[in-house]
């Protein structure tokens, strides 16, 4: 009874944090969701693209539950390089898109599985795995990722949040308050005058 609750837990905050992700799309020109937002390269579609293909890896292959869709495998050449941005041709209604149907896929695998079903994830030094593990791993991995989108979307344009039902106004002389006093805090711990 415990394993079906747990479960249905971790599919649901799954479920949630995709759709987290994904939002943070919404509203941006299509230049803001592709660039690169840190020294390393990161960027929105980038990330809304790199979970599509490491999700259909650890609830598909690893499941022997190859998804049917154009991501390559985990051990095609070029495969974990090309997969953190979208190229020119790459559009992000296609990104979105495929990452929704991986999400079908990985739906299907885990109603599919018991909670305790053995799978293999060839690229760990442990290769040996069950759905629980998988399913606890994804969802620390693309909540990760989402908590990076967050970063990177009120950079942007100082929204924040997990949905549009939960978002508020911006106030934002209670933030200029705010990281004011969180500033001068800093300041203070470490002796800094300006």
């Amino acid at each position: 009874m415990i394993d079906e609750f747990a479960k249905t837990y971790l599919h649901n905050d799954l479920r949630e944090v995709r759709e987290a992700l994904v939002w943070k799309l919404d509203g941006l020109c299509e230049y803001d969701v592709r660039r690169p937002l840190t020294p390393t390269g990161t960027n929105l579609l980038g990330l809304v693209k790199h979970r599509a293909c490491s999700e259909s890896r650890y609830l598909g292959e690893v499941f022997d539950r190859p998804f049917p869709g154009p991501i390559p495998r985990w051990n095609d050449e070029g495969a974990w390089e090309n997969e953190h941005w979208a190229a020119e041709r790459e559009t992000r209604e296609e990104i979105v898109s495929l990452y929704r149907r991986v999400w079908e896929h990985s739906d299907a695998t885990i109603k599919a599985l018991a909670i305790d079903a053995p799978g293999r994830v060839p690229w760990w030094p442990e290769p040996e795995v069950t759905l629980f593990g998988v399913m606890v791993h994804v969802l620390n991995v693309t909540t990760r990722h989402a908590g990076h989108a967050d970063i990177l979307r009120e950079g942007l344009d100082g929204r924040t949040g997990v949905a549009a039902g939960y978002e508020g106004q911006i106030d934002v002389a209670a933030r200029e308050a705010y990281y004011a006093k969180v500033e001068q805090a800093a300041k203070a711990a470490t002796g800094r005058k300006e």
